[in-house]
């Protein structure tokens, strides 16, 4: 009701506080749009988005109807078969198993073993981090003290010494190995970034009214350097790719007759691979390639999606 002229307004006040709502949602858009928009302003991120979704969605639906151990038969009639011959799409090595059927498995168990890592890895190396920045003193010097330790170790030749020492394992058991030493670069990144976000106003603030240490660590100090996490965690997974790739390509990595990246790339230490049968290990290396330079490029319009929203957050 219009009190002035006494009639009835045609807008309900729902409808008013939803026309509100979505002026102030196109006045400020969500992170989810910023993102969008950032993807779509940047073409090569935009590409890599759709070349890494489809990858994987390829790769995760295809190996559901392939068996391991029939992949991994040998078949001495298909020896070194040439690609689009004998109905092999990128052709066989030197046991007859199709080089198309072990790269969509090798695939899967890269990718996976690399998200497992980077999801473990990355939780504990952040989690260290802003614990031993914010707590500051005793604490982050003896948290410091263990991470020195773990930087004294020579991380790879332990990793394979564990991995000889164990008779069986299998990719989660080679992923949680992995874990254990792939954090440290994590933690001192966001320790350094923690540090400077406790002498901020900000912080201080909430410790005065009586905010509990761990509610201003994962409620305010982790979201103002999320744009760090993530760049952090892509690249993080990207190289974690590599990890697993190199060293399946060294022979320690997953078990024997278990596809693999790097041990299709593996097949390159014989000359005569590299000269005449170039298609047993090519297509691998070429995709770790391509996975690694879109991961890049999606990190980057993550980055900058999330900087943005966090300039918006500020400026309200």
């Amino acid at each position: 009701m219009d009190k002035k002229t006494g009639r009835v307004s045609d807008i309900s006040e729902d409808d008013l506080k939803r026309l509100e709502k979505e002026a102030a949602e196109e006045a400020t858009p969500s992170r989810s749009r910023i993102m969008w928009n950032e993807f779509k302003a940047d073409k090569p991120a935009l590409i890599s988005l759709f070349i890494l979704v489809a990858f994987v969605l390829f790769v995760i639906i295809a190996s559901m109807f392939l068996n391991v151990h029939k992949v991994m038969a040998t078949d001495i009639m298909n020896f070194y078969n040439k690609p689009f011959q004998s109905g092999s799409f990128l052709g066989s090595d030197s046991g007859g198993r199709s080089i198309g059927q072990q790269l969509i498995i090798g695939s899967r168990n890269s990718i996976s073993i690399a998200i497992g890592l980077t999801v473990i890895s990355s939780s504990w190396g952040i989690f260290w981090g802003l614990t031993s920045g914010y707590f500051g003193g005793k604490a982050d010097l003896v948290m410091q003290r263990v991470y020195d330790f773990m930087m004294i170790i020579p991380m790879l030749m332990t990793i394979i010494v564990i991995v000889t020492i164990i008779p069986h394992y299998n990719a989660i058991t080679l992923t949680l190995i992995l874990s254990a030493f792939y954090w440290m670069g994590t933690s001192r990144l966001i320790r350094s970034r923690t540090l400077a976000e406790t002498q901020k106003d900000y912080v201080r603030a909430s410790k005065t009214l009586g905010t509990s240490n761990w509610k201003i660590i994962f409620r305010e100090i982790m979201p103002n350097i999320s744009s760090l996490i993530i760049v952090d965690t892509t690249l993080s997974f990207a190289e974690n790719i590599g990890v697993e790739t190199g060293l399946s390509y060294l022979g320690f990595g997953l078990p024997l007759g278990t596809p693999s990246l790097g041990t299709l790339i593996a097949n390159a230490n014989d000359p005569e691979n590299i000269t005449q049968y170039w298609w047993t290990w090519l297509p691998a290396a070429l995709e770790i390639i391509i996975l690694c330079l879109s991961i890049s490029y999606i990190g980057q319009v993550i980055r900058r999606s999330s900087n943005a929203s966090q300039r918006r957050a500020t400026e309200k």
